[in-house]
């Protein structure tokens, strides 16, 4: 499974869920991968497990809206492997604050974090993969980048990072750089999905046609599929993971409603 042999990965948000989902595969698929996150003791302790494995993997621990973070972390990331082709704007925060409820610090917060950090990221990076010789960047999105979503913050974060992916594509095609957005619907095992609650997590539930949550495992392989010379010609693409969510959800919905309003007229 040497789909990204002799490939150089950044991934950040690294530390859990889906980020160590896509470490790992990375890992796997033959890439040395550097890895960054804010909680750097789970960082540390996923960087040595994976080069106990056998895999080339080191941890960086990296605000992604801190311009200068970024600088040396790319620095890093050159100085220990000489190259760099892929970038993996994984690293995410939520407020789940409404409108009415938005404070200006969780607004400002979600904004650096969500959209300022792949900003930050594809600025300092595409240089570097360029100087590779081309490669890919894939920035996590979410179905609140495709749909409406409780969250402001996190909404307008994710509809920006859908925005911001295509001018990455403007830009940085003609460096042979692939940019292009996947949009998970609700993942198990996130820190996002368990601080939901199980009250949201069962409405979710019920309007996804599949009847279930995605894993992280389903992200990363669509996440190392985008990364790697078999997606050659996908560039720009925005591609919902969220088990029939975005296509068909109202759909799904209104159909069970339908069955359930006539089985209480009988």
């Amino acid at each position: 499974m040497a789909r990204l042999e002799g490939k150089v990965a950044l991934i950040t948000g690294a530390a859990g869920g889906q980020g160590t989902a896509e470490a790992e595969l990375f890992v796997r698929a033959g890439a040395a991968v550097v890895l960054t996150d804010v909680d750097a003791a789970a960082g540390e302790a996923l960087a040595r497990r994976l080069a106990e494995a056998g895999g080339r993997a080191v941890f960086l621990p990296q605000d992604v809206a801190d311009e200068a973070a970024w600088q040396a972390v790319v620095a890093a990331a050159l100085r220990e492997f000489g190259k760099l082709h892929i970038l993996v704007n994984n690293a995410g925060t939520i407020a789940r604050q409404g409108i009415l409820d938005t404070t200006l610090a969780a607004w400002n917060r979600t904004i650096a974090v969500n959209l300022t950090g792949p900003l930050l990221g594809m600025k300092h990076c595409a240089p570097a993969i360029r100087d590779s010789g081309g490669g890919a960047i894939v920035n996590i999105s979410s179905t609140a980048g495709l749909t409406a979503h409780d969250d402001a913050a996190y909404t307008a974060s994710k509809w920006g990072l859908r925005g911001l992916t295509k001018t990455a594509v403007l830009q940085f095609a003609r460096w042979n750089i692939r940019v292009n957005s996947i949009h998970p619907g609700q993942i198990a095992d996130t820190g996002f999905y368990r601080s939901a609650g199980e009250a949201f997590a069962h409405a979710a539930r019920a309007a996804i046609p599949m009847g279930r949550q995605g894993t992280p495992r389903e992200c990363a392989e669509l996440v190392l599929f985008l990364a790697s010379d078999e997606a050659s010609f996908i560039n720009g693409a925005e591609i919902a993971i969220d088990g029939g969510y975005i296509a068909a959800g109202l759909g799904h919905m209104r159909n069970r409603l339908r069955e359930e309003y006539a089985a209480g007229r009988r």
